[in-house]
This record gives structure tokens, sequence and C-alpha cells, in this order.
């Protein structure tokens, strides 16, 4: 058998902590390696795999568009990408859609789209306030955007232009907007800086104050949009709206994609002002739209919701049996557990041994993300794993 975690060591950059399995196929809400052992994933992909793997509206869409047409430039008008634009629109409180191919290039197009509003209507400002604890993306722009020094010591200098304040505190918000600022970033809830949920009535205080500052309320969606939290968008739980939101990770089922959705008056690309050569390609685009319009025909979303409560409550009664969990919190099916110790490891790699994927958030944390399809009889397994794992702790 080829040791192809050695031919990883040899050949590819050691970016990434790998999990010592290699997997091969996946399907509905379970994967398999490559000696045929199965796991239940609550990973996703990172969030990333919606409808679970290779979901057979997603499949038949994809090999239809690859008989067809695969890319072109945008140069000229494509029909995925007109399709999915308007699904988004007709089910947001956005009016224009830009496509590119990942959150980091959202959020970067995001930032882009903020300063030329500030250029054309604000005196210049180019200033964007974000949160400690945010994550907005890997480029050095958004690691410089992102309010986690870890991410930023090793490329410094880092670009400036970004201001970061601390998260859930209005005062110094408020303060911290000045001539300079053009837009305020956040994320509705703050999923790689630990499923850090908003204080009561925060997002729509900020969405207030950009409102009276006149300056653009920016929502980073990437990871708990297109259905994660139980609505289609995270936004819709502060009854507020965003002049501009950015996705990707749950759009495509696994295909690369990303988007930035704008207000009308903040819409403010003309030709030329960005781009990008891959960005909004007919695959991805079909992708994209076979996924959102079955989640949309389907429901999906509800049952999400459904399964996230289901999953609160089995955490935390899991909570209640160990005195060692410290904390339960996230919203629909984005979920973490802390503990008083750094054992996040040691308890996913015994999920992994009896057979459940989770994400090892934190050296102190893990993090559920299953897809949104996941079922009643699935949370239950996935529950009795994670049991099973952390009374050996």
């Amino acid at each position: 058998m080829i040791n192809w975690r050695q031919l990883e060591h040899e050949y590819y950059m050691p970016t990434f902590k790998r999990i010592p399995i290699t997997l091969v196929k996946g399907q509905g809400n379970r994967v398999w390696d490559e000696s045929g052992r199965g796991y239940l994933d609550f990973t996703a992909g990172w969030a990333v795999n919606s409808l679970g793997h290779c979901h057979p509206s997603v499949v038949e869409a994809i090999a239809q568009q690859a008989r067809t047409l695969i890319h072109i430039s945008n140069s000229y008008y494509t029909i995925p990408q007109i399709k999915l634009a308007e699904l988004l629109v007709q089910n947001s409180s956005l009016d224009k859609v830009f496509f590119c191919n990942s959150g980091t290039e959202a959020t970067e197009g995001a930032v882009k789209l903020a300063r030329r509003y500030g250029h054309l209507h604000l005196h210049g400002a180019y200033e964007v306030i974000t949160a400690t604890g945010s994550f907005h993306g890997r480029t050095l722009a958004m690691v410089s955007a992102s309010g986690q020094p870890k991410f930023q010591k090793p490329y410094t200098p880092i670009p400036t232009g970004f201001v970061n304040i601390d998260y859930n505190n209005i005062e110094v918000l408020e303060k911290a907007i000045n001539a300079k600022t053009c837009a305020v970033m956040l994320e509705p809830i703050q999923g790689e800086g630990g499923v850090n949920l908003p204080d009561a009535g925060y997002l729509k205080a900020v969405s207030e104050i950009c409102q009276q500052k006149k300056v653009l309320l920016i929502l980073d969606e990437i990871q708990t949009g297109i259905g994660r939290t139980g609505r289609l968008f995270a936004y819709e739980y502060y009854n507020i709206e965003p002049d501009i939101m950015t996705l990707a990770k749950g759009l495509a089922s696994g295909i690369p994609i990303g988007a930035v959705l704008a207000k009308n008056r903040a819409s403010v690309f003309t030709t030329g002002d960005h781009g990008s050569t891959f960005g909004g390609n007919p695959l991805a685009c079909a992708a994209g739209y076979a996924t959102l319009k079955f989640i949309i025909d389907n429901n999906i979303v509800s049952n999400a919701k459904l399964r996230g409560q289901q999953l609160t409550l089995g955490l935390k009664a899991l909570k209640q049996k160990y005195k060692f969990i410290t904390n339960v919190r996230g919203l629909g099916l984005l979920q973490a557990m802390d503990f008083n110790d750094n054992i996040a490891q040691s308890v996913m790699m015994t999920c992994l041994e009896n057979g459940l994927l989770v994400n090892e958030l934190k050296r102190n944390a893990l993090r559920f993300m299953p897809p949104l399809i996941v079922s009643e009889n699935e949370v239950n397994e996935a529950l009795e794993i994670l049991d099973k794992a952390l009374i050996v702790i």
C-alpha cells in the first residue's frame, strides 16, 4: 500500500496540522479512509459541506456543467453566475453580488469596496474597525484585519488601515470611529476565534452607530452564512441588515467560491475597479446554485435549527456529567465545548478512534460543524461517541 502520509511529508509544505488518516470517499454525513473505515463527519470541511458529501443534486449540477462549460473569462455573460446572484439577492437583504474563490478573497473584496466608498462619500476615509478574536482570512491584509496576534506576528510588518478593538464593547467602538473610518467589519458569531456569540443587543447597537456615523457595516458570514446557524444568514437573528456581507464556506458544497454582497448604496465598484480570473466561473456557480436552491426549497435551515437545538442540549448534558467541561456555546450547527485543561486534542483523537470527526478549535476547546442535513440519529450517535471519549479522560 502506498504510504500517502510519507509522500505528503516529502512533497507538501508543512502548513497543516494533519489528523493521521487519509480520507478517500465521502457520502452524506460520513467519510471513509483508505482502509475502508468509516467516520461520522462533524467537521464538514470546516463548515463547508452544507449538504454533506457528494450530494446528488450538487453532483449532477457539477457533472452537467462540466460537460457544458467549465470556465470562461468574466468578459462574457454566463448563466450560472447570473442565476446564483439572483438567488442570493432574492433571499437576502442585499442588492448586488460579486463572486470570487474563497472567504479571504471575499473579505478582501469587501474591504476594497468599503475603501472605495470612503474615497467617494467619506472624504477619503479608509480605515476598517475589527474586533479582538476575529478571523477574516490568511492574506496579509486579512491577517492584519483579524484580531488574533498569533496570525500576525510571523509576517510583520503587516498592512495598515485596520483598527482592532475589544469585542462586545459598544463604548470602545463608538470612541474608535473617527474621520478616517469607512467601515466596521464583524463576524455575527466569531468562528475561528472560539465560536464567540455577541452579547444581547451588541450587533443592533453596532448597526445603529454605523448608521449614525455614516460608516458601512460589513458582516463576515463566511462561517455563519448559508443556514449554518439555523437561519439562512445569522444577521437575521439580530434584527439588522449589513451594508456589505461576505459568504464562502457553505455556498457551493466544497467547490471553491466566495461572494461579496452589498446594498445598492454601498455597491460602488465600477468597470475595472475589481475582478477575478476564476471568480464566478460557471462550474463553481452551478454548484453554488444547486446547493443554495436545495437548501431553500427543502427548508434545510429548519433542520439545522432543530438539530442544533438537539446538539446543544446533548452537549449541555455532558457538561453536567463531566465537571472538567467549563462551557458549551453556539447557535444552530456551529457549537463549541470548553475544557478546564488542554485536553481537546486527546478528546478529538479518542473520538476519531471511535469513528467521529470533530475539530480541535483550541487546545482547550472542540468545535462541532456537521452538515446541515445531519439526522436526529446521527446527532445522538455523535453525542454517544463523545461521551465515550470524555469518560476516559
